[in-house]
């Protein structure tokens, strides 16, 4: 027993370090959840990022990343034994240069023990999010061109697979925690897709120098910047209702999602107030703003009047730009 013990807390340990190796942004989120909602939450992310990793393997063809793709979520759903993704995963990433993210891939029966030490709800719920996400990508796959996406409904849909799923897995977490969240948002669940489609179309506006430079656009190809940022504001206007919708006693949940939250309207306000700009260190937001934003939700997550008044304010470039069109 206290063997099991023993690697149970090292496993965690583990969890903890990478995730902040490969994400800083939510190394500094997600432990604002409380403890029993945080570990199914680092887990689901890290099982994201090997997804994440695999899309993002500019070496790979789309027919490699299909495949990898499908072996890994036959792992994740117990139709494989683990070594047949980890072995031709990291053969066919020999030469990816992030070494942090090869380290996760080596350690997926790590990630996966995690899971499954978590509630057999929590364990459907990401398991779903992980079909969902590897089976919605490898449709996308084939279709990184320097043009685009189709259309703004393809793009919606890139966003889904992508992060608004996640919006879902975690609605389902935190209303299986709370019954109060979970009354709340009766009705109102589409707003957790919308929470999660923000996000990325705020990951998409920030990163689309790098992605032409490598001769791909995730922007659909019929629509402006100036579309996009007002498309942007109006998910972030539903994710501002969903964070309402978290009781206030809930800080740990809330806070989670107001720094994700507030740290997108912050990118989204410095694209919006600029023409132009050649590279994402642009428009990234300084170590100094993160952790002032970071102190100020821990005043702001308790009172909804400080959370609207901070996105009126720092959300109002983007309203402008919607009432110009």
């Amino acid at each position: 027993m206290n063997q099991l013990i023993e690697n149970s807390q090292t496993d965690l340990a583990y969890q903890k370090a990478i995730l902040s190796s490969v994400s800083r942004t939510f190394a500094l989120t997600i432990p604002l959840l409380p403890p029993i909602i945080e570990k199914v939450v680092g887990n689901t992310y890290l099982l994201c990022r090997i997804v994440d990793t695999i899309e993002d393997a500019a070496e790979l063809t789309p027919e490699a990343k299909r495949i990898l793709s499908a072996l890994f979520l036959d792992v994740v759903l117990e139709r494989a034994p683990i070594e047949s993704f980890v072995e031709p995963c990291l053969h066919a990433l020999k030469n990816y240069s992030n070494h942090d993210e090869l380290d996760l891939i080596a350690h997926t029966p790590t990630v996966l023990r995690i899971l499954h030490t978590c509630s057999s709800h929590d364990q459907e719920a990401v398991s779903r999010c992980i079909s969902i996400m590897s089976e919605g990508m490898s449709r996308f796959h084939g279709r990184q061109t320097e043009a685009g996406l189709r259309d703004l409904s393809e793009f919606e849909d890139y966003c889904y697979v992508v992060a608004g799923v996640v919006g879902e897995l975690l609605t389902s977490i935190f209303r299986h925690y709370s019954p109060q969240f979970s009354k709340n948002i009766q009705g109102h669940e589409n707003l957790a897709i919308a929470f999660g489609q923000a996000l990325q179309m705020t990951n998409i506006l920030k990163d689309s120098p790098e992605d032409c430079a490598r001769g791909v656009s995730w922007k659909p190809a019929d629509l402006s910047q100036l579309d996009l940022l007002h498309i942007a504001y109006q998910k972030l206007s539903d994710s501002l209702t969903y964070i309402l919708l978290i009781p206030k006693e809930e800080v740990g949940m809330r806070r989670f999602c107001l720094l994700a939250f507030g740290l997108a309207v912050l990118t989204l306000n410095k694209i919006a107030t600029r023409d132009h700009f050649q590279q994402k260190e642009d428009v990234k937001l300084s170590r100094n703003t993160v952790w002032f934003f970071y102190g100020f939700t821990k005043i702001a997550a308790s009172s909804n009047a400080l959370i609207k008044s901070f996105f009126y304010l720092w959300g109002s470039p983007l309203r402008k730009l919607g009432a110009k069109q």
